[in-house]
């Protein structure tokens, strides 16, 4: 059994840590994944890769192609429109349960992660964190708290679509923007406010995959996956 800092690594670190992979663009859409590559890398046997790919194949975020091997998935604007709606149901009905009186402690966590947003030299996954945090904790205002992780798990291809997002923006600001928008409509009282503008936001995710499919194609997906190419280098074309 594989070792990690001296404890064992269980099959489910390596799953979430290839998702982590895949999900950051580390391990890019289209890319050929090996599995003693993969193995090497982590320090662990082939078996729980293969496991994980398995796992990350039922979610859609790798293909495997029998006798040619395993890719990262391109990504599917079908798929990330699923996950957009389901987030925006759910993001859009926990603003309608915002109380009157909001909890003081969430408040402050909030205005905080807002000031951090706005830190000069913020990388990108450093933002993505923050963003993150940000709606995670507006449901938590609302008492939802505990829908977030289900929703999480919801959006895997939706982040890969967020994440190729920042990259196609010189500064995360807009999005800083948008959040103390939603932010204040939120401590004014301002319901209809708050849900217009966070519907906004979340929806502007599309803009950017028409953006970026404009400029680089290879990165999604364009109708039923073709099978990649064995060559001296397999290749998906």
């Amino acid at each position: 059994m594989a070792q990690s800092n001296g404890r064992r690594t269980s099959r489910r670190d390596i799953y979430l840590k290839l998702r982590q992979m895949v999900l950051t663009l580390e391990l890019a859409p289209g890319a050929a994944l090996s599995e003693n590559e993969l193995a090497a890398s982590l320090g662990v046997s082939r078996t729980p890769v293969r496991e994980s790919l398995i796992l990350l194949a039922q979610e859609g975020l790798v293909q495997v192609f029998p006798k040619i091997g395993s890719f990262v998935s391109r990504v599917d604007a079908a798929q990330v429109a699923d996950a957009q709606f389901l987030r925006e149901a759910v993001e859009l009905a926990s603003l309608e349960d915002l109380p009157e009186q909001l909890d003081t402690e969430t408040v402050e966590e909030l205005s905080s992660n807002l000031e951090c947003q706005r830190r000069t030299g913020l990388d990108r996954e450093e933002f993505f964190a923050l963003d993150e945090a940000f709606h995670r904790d507006l449901m938590r205002l609302s008492g939802h708290g505990n829908a977030w992780t289900t929703v999480a798990a919801a959006k895997g291809h939706l982040d890969r679509a967020r994440r190729l997002g920042l990259h196609g923006h010189e500064s995360p600001t807009v999005f800083a923007d948008q959040h103390h928008e939603i932010f204040a409509a939120i401590t004014a009282g301002d319901i209809p406010g708050a849900r217009s503008r966070m519907r906004d936001h979340l929806r502007a995710v599309f803009d950017d995959i028409e953006r970026i499919r404009s400029d680089s194609p290879e990165l999604f997906a364009s109708g039923p996956a073709k099978v990649p190419v064995r060559r001296s280098v397999v290749v998906w074309e």
